[in-house]
């Protein structure tokens, strides 16, 4: 296979971006494909924001995947800045090749690169295979995740 490229997200790279945040049985249930505009607003949020970064994974010109890293700085942990991991996502027919540990070893390395203490992630209690996999990188279960919907 050819080589990958890590980069910033542009934003006429949203439409890819989403097929692949819809792809899978969670996503499915709450991206739409029809109505680009929420996605593009959200995209010129973070995009303007120097504490995100929206990266793809590109081989040979072609989006194959993505993350999101978000920066935050706390005064816990002796004013540590912790990077979040959000929206990982590796396109279905490149799954199963290494892609997913090539985009998460370089989110570790940009933390690293900006000072970061920890990086940090959830994951659905139903993706088990995703959990097996941010275990295989070193990334341990230690809290319990809470959400509330607004």
């Amino acid at each position: 296979m050819s080589e990958i490229h890590i980069r910033r997200a542009r934003r006429e790279e949203v439409g890819t971006i989403v097929e692949m945040l819809a792809d899978d049985h969670l996503g499915a249930q709450r991206e739409t494909l029809d109505d680009a505009t929420p996605y593009l607003r959200a995209f010129d949020v973070i995009d303007a924001d120097p504490h995100q970064l929206l990266v793809v994974a590109e081989r040979d010109g072609d989006v194959v995947g993505t993350l999101q890293l978000t920066f935050i700085p706390g005064l816990s942990r002796r004013g540590a800045t912790r990077a979040l991991v959000e929206a990982v996502r590796v396109r279905s027919d490149q799954r199963g090749g290494g892609l997913g540990v090539t985009l998460m070893k370089w989110a570790v390395d940009e933390a690293r690169r900006r000072g970061c203490a920890l990086v940090q992630l959830t994951s659905d209690g139903s993706r088990t295979r995703a959990h097996t996999f941010y275990e295989r990188l070193g990334f341990e279960p230690t809290h319990v995740g809470f959400k509330l919907t607004l």
